[in-house]
């Protein structure tokens, strides 16, 4: 099974897979990613004819990033809604899986999926599943840990209404356990529906961590959500003169070069690609 690099997901904005309308306006926008919902914004009555829709506009995107979410592992919808992903898998690119709390879940999607190799991203919004993300992230069919909020937020007890700082440490060893296996780390929906100072405070607190990107569930959200995780014309400038002073010095033999002094070495080389990546040059 051979997983393809994941997409650039800067801002990903989550449409309901049930409201045609509202999903074409979504796939119109100028999101990095879409993600259409078969979870939470579908009842179980429409949850049949959701599927289908969902598909038939995943076909019709024509070079768009979509994501579905399907149902989590323990519901009956969730091998139907993998299986229809598969089928539809060179329109869909990935498939996010709700309420992952362990490796076991993954196996589940490993014995529906079989040899496709259609990448996952891991939605954590469980105790569990903090608990158990380092293993979530490095199972190789996962290309991306997201934090879900709401769920998790429910679980733990914890106010709606509780500071952005209470969640460092669930952003802090989400982020971790990401970077360690090499796959992104997005940041979860915010829970206010407006482009307001309050969304922006918390979209520029994971940016500066150094997560990859946010869900969005508004599209008012997008342009903001996308300009704080690009970096700017000054920080790209700079991280190519990195990467060609260090490939000038290589090339000498030098294993030691100064650029505006600064001593450079592979932990700059690597902030360097990773600013590059964010504007879709791959390390």
């Amino acid at each position: 099974m051979t997983v393809l690099q994941p997409p650039r997901r800067r801002c990903a904005l989550v449409a309901p897979g049930s409201d045609a309308r509202k999903a074409a306006k979504a796939l119109a926008s100028a999101a990095d990613e879409v993600v259409l919902d078969l979870e939470d914004a579908v009842v179980p009555a429409l949850k049949d004819a959701a599927r289908s829709l969902v598909c038939d506009l995943a076909r019709s995107a024509g070079p768009r990033t979509v994501a579905v979410r399907v149902n989590a592992p323990s519901t009956q919808w969730f091998e139907a809604d993998l299986r229809a992903c598969a089928q539809a898998s060179s329109h869909v690119a990935s498939v996010v899986v709700p309420k992952v709390d362990s490796v076991a879940d993954l196996k589940e999607v490993d014995r529906v999926l079989r040899d496709s190799p259609l990448p996952v991203q891991a939605l954590i919004e469980t105790p569990a599943g903090v608990a158990h993300v380092g293993e979530i992230a490095a199972h190789p069919r996962v290309t991306a840990v997201i934090i879900g909020y709401a769920d998790l937020g429910a679980a733990l007890g914890r106010s709606r209404t509780a500071p952005g700082a209470a969640w460092l440490y669930v952003q802090d060893h989400v982020l971790h356990v990401a970077r360690a296996a090499g796959i992104q780390a997005i940041d979860g929906p915010f829970l206010g529906t407006r482009d307001d100072e309050s969304f922006r405070e918390a979209v520029r607190w994971v940016a500066d961590l150094g997560f990859d990107g946010k869900w969005a569930i508004y599209p008012d959200q997008i342009d903001t959500a996308t300009s704080l995780f690009t970096p700017s014309a000054e920080q790209v400038d700079h991280a190519r003169r990195v990467l060609d002073a260090l490939s000038t010095a290589a090339d000498r033999g030098s294993g030691a070069v100064r650029l505006d002094g600064q001593m450079l070495d592979e932990a700059v080389a690597v902030a360097a690609r990773r600013t590059l990546a964010q504007i879709g040059i791959p390390a």
